[in-house]
């Protein structure tokens, strides 16, 4: 069966909805009932990011150089996950997954690895997040935060009791990364204000070009000021690195946080 311009080679309904998993020219992605991707990868090239939004949401890579734990809320396909498996043989990852069918066919048709520094937890990710943060604090480097239903962002993590528990979850000098929806104007520009309000200030926005989404990076209170020269020299070696356009995601920063860039980034 085609769909989404593709063959549909896996099928499923869960009790939050239908899960397909669609391939097209070697790109295999997650689909939630819609054309909307949630996850993609390259069969013959699995760790690369396919789908901008999730090589934008790597732009914490500007800011630091190595994360040893942390903590992704929202699995999906698992591409982010692998990316950093791969690339920082050190860190350590606890993944938060609402829905159980989304983690095995992360399993089975994403190739996500079974590795000793991942721990897939089955479980809403705002109650985690809210629950975990009452007994731990400091625990985490970065914080990534992708979890969508098929209508958008989910509305648990939409609150400001939820990115006010990531941050005590952070440590003094962490990162929280969170995949924004800004086609409903009303929930974007809370988030916005709440993200602002609980890191006082320091928190950039990144557009993803020709998309829907804006990924927001928002700086525990220890992160000092960067300086433009070094990150756009940082720039140019990440992204021969990873094969990531980082200085265009960094001109994007400069281009959309006018306002706010000097609370993180100095000239």
């Amino acid at each position: 069966m085609y769909k989404y311009d593709g063959l549909v080679i896996y099928q499923h309904h869960d009790d939050e909805g239908v899960i397909e998993v669609v391939e097209q020219k070697g790109i295999r992605s997650l689909h939630f009932g819609s054309s909307s991707r949630q996850s993609s990868i390259a069969v013959n090239d699995p760790e690369s990011l396919q789908l901008p939004y999730t090589r934008a949401m790597t732009s914490w890579l500007l800011f630091k150089d190595a994360v040893d734990d942390v903590l992704m809320v929202g699995l999906g396909g698992g591409s982010l996950v692998r990316h950093l498996l791969y690339y920082f043989p050190h860190c350590r990852l606890r993944a938060i997954e609402y829905r159980a069918s989304v983690a095995k066919v992360a399993r089975s048709h994403f190739g996500l690895p079974l590795d000793s520094r991942l721990k897939v937890i089955i479980e809403d990710g705002a109650h985690y997040v809210r629950q975990q943060s009452q007994t731990l604090e400091k625990q985490y480097s970065l914080i990534m935060v992708d979890a969508f239903d098929v209508d958008g962002l989910a509305p648990a993590i939409a609150t400001l009791a939820f990115f006010d528990a990531c941050k005590n979850l952070l440590k003094s000098d962490g990162l929280l990364v969170v995949n924004l929806w800004a086609t409903d104007a009303t929930i974007f520009s809370a988030c916005v204000q709440w993200l602002n309000q609980v890191f006082d200030h320091k928190l950039l926005l990144l557009p993803v070009r020709n998309r829907g989404n804006i990924v927001a990076v928002a700086f525990n209170k220890a992160n000092s000021a960067y300086n433009l020269k070094e990150l756009k020299g940082r720039a140019v070696e990440l992204e021969q690195r990873y094969q990531i356009e980082f200085p265009k995601l960094l001109k994007d920063f400069i281009k959309h946080n006018p306002y706010t860039l000097q609370t993180v980034i100095s000239k």
